[in-house]
């Protein structure tokens, strides 16, 4: 695959972060990397577009892996993890502060049969959130409803729902809608587990061959670095398809989502992989990986 080849089919989101990362793949500046023929499509949308076989490359939930995994790959770069990054629950009532977790859950009922908006029960938000669920909310909650994620502050400020589990800039902006946070789903990972927390993968087809997947990667690699060299340079394709946002929220978000496991997963980002899906597997949410699932050419 040179970068005269056709084009590769690629989603990922609009949102901020995915946008720093490619702007300088998709725009021509890291030499070498092939073509990339650009579809822009929320997560849960590339979730389906995985377990489907479509496009060559997607960013992904890294909980929609055991699923696709025999088709991918996962790239060691591009994706998001992170630390201090995770999924919220919210409410219309704030919890006692300075309680630990379970009691403070306890207070409000536990969450126990109330009913609870979540983006996708696909994702690695809603992974993250049975996880902690099942350490805190004695009897379990009671209804999922899923629902865009735009939709879930106003669904929780409205009374429609009794709490939401919320992603990406929600998480500096869950105030203008007079919620409070319950719990930071990311905080409960991290004390658990020590480890960062996976959030969303760039997965590639098999089909496509060592010697491309490679060259992705590093394509992956070179384009954040890129990113990280010249932030300037991506403000454009990050405003273009930021769909409204804030600059300063824009910032805040590749700040939290575009970092060291973008570049690169390592021995820690690995481990967070397989200690999420072997937890959720364990729980009955997903299917068990193979042993050798994520290995990379």
């Amino acid at each position: 695959m040179t970068a005269s080849s056709e084009p590769l089919r690629i989603a990922f989101s609009p949102c901020p972060n995915d946008t720093f990362v490619f702007d300088a793949w998709v725009h021509g500046r890291v030499p070498g990397a092939p073509a990339l023929d650009v579809t822009f499509a929320d997560i849960d949308i590339t979730n389906g577009m995985a377990e489907r076989g479509e496009f060559d490359v997607l960013k992904v939930s890294y909980a929609v892996l055991p699923y696709v995994l025999d088709e991918y790959a996962l790239l060691p770069s591009g994706g998001a993890l992170g630390r201090g990054c995770g999924p919220l629950v919210l409410t219309r009532e704030p919890g006692a502060r300075g309680t630990p977790l379970l009691e403070r859950g306890r207070e409000l009922g536990g969450l126990t049969g109330k009913s609870v908006a979540v983006p996708s029960e696909r994702s690695t938000a809603y992974l993250l959130f049975r996880l902690w669920a099942a350490d805190t909310v004695p009897g379990g909650v009671g209804e999922i409803v899923v629902m865009p994620f735009h939709e879930i502050m106003p669904a929780v400020r409205d009374g429609r729902v009794d709490a939401g589990l919320v992603i990406h800039e929600a998480r500096f902006t869950y105030q203008n809608y007079g919620l409070h946070k319950l719990a930071d789903m990311g905080e409960h990972w991290e004390d658990t587990t020590g480890l960062p927390i996976p959030l969303g993968a760039i997965i590639a087809k098999r089909s496509l061959g060592a010697d491309t997947l490679k060259l992705l990667a590093e394509s992956a690699r070179t384009s954040v670095l890129a990113a990280w060299d010249d932030p300037e340079a991506s403000r454009p394709y990050v405003m273009e398809h930021a769909q409204e946002m804030d600059p300063a929220v824009a910032d805040q978000h590749i700040g939290l989502y575009v970092n060291e496991f973008t570049a690169g997963l390592g021995e820690d980002g690995y481990a967070a992989v397989r200690g999420l899906l072997t937890r959720a597997a364990a729980e009955g949410l997903v299917p068990p990986l193979g042993p050798n699932a994520l290995a990379f050419p």
